[in-house]
């Protein structure tokens, strides 16, 4: 291969006949826009189960409002958490393209076993009629139970692994050597958001609808069928795709630098008392030579032009290791830096996800004690969403046509608003969003009182427009958010752990979701045992003391954010290039 043609090989990539992959041939916007419409499809199945999950588990399987709010948020967050295993998979061992195709089939399966289970009544526990204690309807148990949670397990596996590999897989098609790519892959970002809406939307609608009142085996039948669609429309791209070559473990390559960096410390601390204590022999001066001197100088003025500053006790792993399979690059040392620095990033986005995991939850089933009726159409309380859904669908093509092309002219920079201030001002919503739902829970037990209405299941006599200020909030926070965290990780990574780090965004929502059960179960113990009753506890939600809880995560939202602008204040970018 001459030179001007291998200087137009992308070095790490091959396409789909797993030759070397050239630039200006394939990928691009063509590309990826395979990867959009398949995640369309893909989150339409996965939103249009789990959007409205928490009333199928309530009135079907009957749980308690708490309880089914805990089996939710632990099955979304485990569905999002799966995605670290999907980008590791994908750096490590497979590419992106085969763990989207494993990963669709393993949620395909869990679908159908969903499926099957709601279409056959002997699957399900008996109907019963809803009362004031959980006593009048039994919950689903023994075999009945372990079907329910195989198939939303299957699913979780499923979607871990499609949300972990999707991304990246749309985003490693644009050439980052030129500005255009950068460009456009930003721009693929805040289309997959869109695209997530686009899908999102028809789940809280049209197929929230079907389950609501044709029956949910025909929900999730749609949801099945369009998991299964995706598969080969992702097929139909596969011409047009760069795959990145797995380049092994990353994680490996973490614990082995901080092991290293470690175990050379103790090395070093340890030889140089041995020095200090022989310093007086003139025998000892004589056993080093002039040559061994100088490789050491010309080392370390190599390791001097290639180490950073920062977090400098991790220099250390690029000393003679005291064992051979620790030995470590300087690129190795400085590929672990930029990880670590991304991570109080990441943990700074854990509590906003702890506040969108109300909407799956406690906001659904605020909604289904409201009067949800638009002139003569009833509308189902899962389709709540689609109000934030639709302020998304418009802000993400505004964001991407006008706001940041303003933004660069203003800032003279290529990124415009950066990602870390994206990610901030979804963060600042998010305490907005808060305090909203607490105002709207303390309006909405103002009028159950109001009309006696307090233990009683009627619909209470106030619309459900007032909970979607909240959603929209929490949409808006979302897309800010979302979008930013995921070009973020992406662009700061280094190449071999891109997979990994795009899918920390999933692993924020993931944690946010554990979160949200891990505070309900707390603040139910501690208030049961200094007040008369838990604050979340019981079958009906006007028992509740919701709005206390919302002022709780509000409160710990604002000092989130506090946390936030601290690490924000002290990271540097890896490179903020001016327009060209």
């Amino acid at each position: 291969m001459d030179i001007e043609a291998r200087s137009n090989v992308w070095e790490g990539y091959v396409d789909w006949r797993n030759r070397p992959a050239l630039r200006g041939r394939p990928g691009g916007m063509l590309a990826a826009s395979f990867v959009l419409a398949v995640e369309v499809l893909e989150n339409l199945a996965y939103l249009a189960n789990a959007s409205n999950l928490v009333l199928y588990l309530t009135k079907f399987m009957h749980f308690s409002p708490s309880n089914s709010s805990n089996i939710v948020t632990n099955f979304m967050g485990t569905s999002f958490l799966l995605a670290v295993l999907g980008g590791f998979l994908a750096d490590s061992y497979l590419t992106t393209f085969s763990i989207y195709l494993i990963s669709a089939a393993i949620e395909f399966l869990g679908l159908l076993v969903l499926t099957i289970q709601a279409h056959i009544p002997s699957l399900k526990p008996p109907r019963c009629f809803m009362g004031n204690t959980e006593s009048l309807c039994q919950k689903v148990h023994d075999g009945k139970a372990a079907i329910l949670f195989t198939g939303l397990y299957l699913v979780a596996l499923g979607v871990g692994g499609i949300k972990g590999s999707l991304p990246p897989h749309g985003a490693q098609q644009f050439d980052e050597s030129n500005s255009e790519g950068r460009k456009q892959r930003s721009a693929f970002f805040n289309y997959f958001v869109f695209s997530l809406s686009c899908g999102g939307l028809i789940a809280v609608t049209f197929v929230v609808w079907i389950e609501d009142n044709k029956g949910w085996q025909w929900g999730l039948g749609i949801a099945t069928a369009a998991i299964l669609i995706s598969i080969p429309i992702f097929l139909l791209g596969a011409g047009t795709y760069r795959t990145k070559i797995p380049t092994g473990s990353p994680i490996t390559t973490v614990f082995k630098v901080v092991t290293a960096a470690i175990l050379n410390k103790c090395k070093a601390r340890n030889s140089t008392n041995a020095i200090t204590s022989m310093a007086t022999s003139p025998s000892h001066a004589t056993e080093i030579s002039k040559g061994e001197e100088s490789n050491n100088k010309n080392k370390a003025q190599d390791q001097s032009q290639t180490l950073t500053e920062s977090l400098k006790f991790l220099n250390g792993a690029v000393m003679e290791p005291v064992r051979a399979n620790l030995r470590c690059t300087a690129r190795e040392v400085e590929e672990v830096k930029i990880v670590i620095k991304a991570l109080p990033i990441f943990m700074s986005t854990i509590m906003l996800n702890c506040c969108l995991a109300q909407l799956s939850t406690f906001s659904v089933q605020q909604s289904a004690t409201m009067d949800t009726r638009l002139g003569s159409f009833k509308v189902p309380p899962a389709s709540l969403p689609i109000f934030p859904v639709i302020f998304i669908m418009i802000l993400a093509p505004l964001y991407n046509h006008a706001i940041v092309p303003f933004a660069r002219k203003l800032t003279d920079t290529e990124m415009g608003i950066t990602h870390l201030q994206r990610i901030g001002t979804g963060l600042f919503l998010s305490i907005v969003a808060m305090a909203v739902a607490a105002l709207v829970e303390i309006k909405r037990k103002k009028v159950a009182s109001r009309f006696g209405l307090l233990d009683s299941a009627k619909p209470l006599p106030i619309t459900f427009l007032w909970v979607a200020l909240q959603y929209s909030f929490l949409g808006s926070a979302d897309l800010f958010t979302l979008a930013g965290m995921m070009e973020f990780f992406f662009t700061e990574a280094p190449l071999s752990m891109r997979s990994v780090a795009t899918a920390l965004s999933w692993a924020s929502l993931a944690m946010g979701y554990f979160l949200s059960t891990v505070l309900v179960s707390v603040v139910n113990r501690v208030t049961g045992t200094f007040g008369a009753m838990p604050w979340l506890s019981g079958i009906n939600l006007n028992h509740y003391h919701l709005e206390r809880f919302y002022w709780l995560m509000c409160v710990l939202s604002g000092l989130n954010f506090l946390h936030y602008l601290f690490w924000v204040n002290s990271y540097k970018y890896r490179s903020i290039r001016p327009v060209q």
